[in-house]
């Protein structure tokens, strides 16, 4: 097992034993030796959910067997996994169980449980993955900027995409890139964003941002979108990264880039740049 594994697994087992205490993202993603940024990122590729979807619902899903089994009150319950009032506890127990923490105390109550994430390694096959391992000179985007959350982000992002586009921004950024930069740990700042030209006046509501010159690993994405590029991008953290001996993660930052959209849909042609360094 590299240590890229024995991360998320530690990972996971630090959120498991302290689902009663404090739970901060920063100090879970320094059990998995990366950034807080690409933490956020892998975890929710190959979990399926968020870091706090995942706190959320394992408290939840012992605050049910814990009502369910003692005479224990329902305000304890609630303080005790992180709940600031009986009534936001109430709402959160009843979205997740379909009743609510005085049913479940009910004898045949029926409540729902979400187990603890498991991370086995296994073998299943060679499957490819393009990639090739280029250094980049730095370079200044220009574009449009939005803060996203990583609980919400893949649901946000297409949107932010959609608007721009419907807004007309399209005529003055193309949307040769779009660029995840980390911004405070817990968000991130996510750009449309095309190669700036010095030479050219900066629109208002528009802004530059450099990217650093570095080592990047690039993997090209091929078909329609945006099948294409997730399919890509699930690859990359869970087969691509785990298996990866000789690079690290970088930079908190990470890029999809675009060529312009042929005739044929199927035929689109992207990448995703993500920052190394030698392991």
């Amino acid at each position: 097992m590299n240590g890229w594994a024995e991360g998320i697994i530690n990972a996971i087992q630090y959120i498991e034993d302290n689902l009663t205490g404090e739970l901060s993202v920063d100090d879970i993603a320094s059990k998995a030796y990366v950034s807080v940024f690409h933490f956020q990122r892998i975890f929710n590729v190959l979990c399926g959910v968020t870091v706090g979807e995942y706190i959320r619902n394992r408290r939840l899903t012992l605050a049910a067997q814990e009502l369910s089994a003692s005479d224990t009150k329902v305000i304890d319950v609630a303080l005790k996994y992180g709940y600031d009032s009986p009534d936001s506890f109430t709402r959160a127990f009843t979205k997740f169980h379909g009743v609510s923490p005085s049913v479940a105390k009910e004898k045949g109550a029926a409540l729902k449980s979400y187990a603890p994430l498991k991370i086995k390694l296994t073998l299943e096959g060679g499957t490819m993955i393009d990639y090739k391992i280029v250094e980049k000179s730095s370079f200044t985007i220009i574009g449009k900027a939005k803060k996203f959350s990583a609980e919400s982000s893949y649901a946000e992002i297409p949107k932010f995409w959609n608007e721009h586009y419907a807004s007309g921004g399209g005529q003055i950024i193309r949307g040769m890139y779009g660029i995840c930069m980390d911004s405070d740990g817990k968000n991130f700042d996510y750009y449309i964003a095309d190669v700036y030209n010095p030479c050219m006046d900066i629109p208002e509501g528009l802004v530059t941002r450099e990217i650093p010159a570095g080592t990047w690993a690039v993997f090209p994405c091929k078909g329609a979108l945006p099948d294409s590029l997730q399919t890509v991008n699930t690859k990359i953290w869970s087969e691509w990264l785990p298996s990866c001996k000789d690079y690290k993660l970088a930079g908190n930052y990470n890029i999809e880039m675009y060529c312009i959209p042929p005739a044929n849909p199927d035929d689109t042609y992207t990448e995703i740049w993500v920052p190394v360094t030698k392991a």
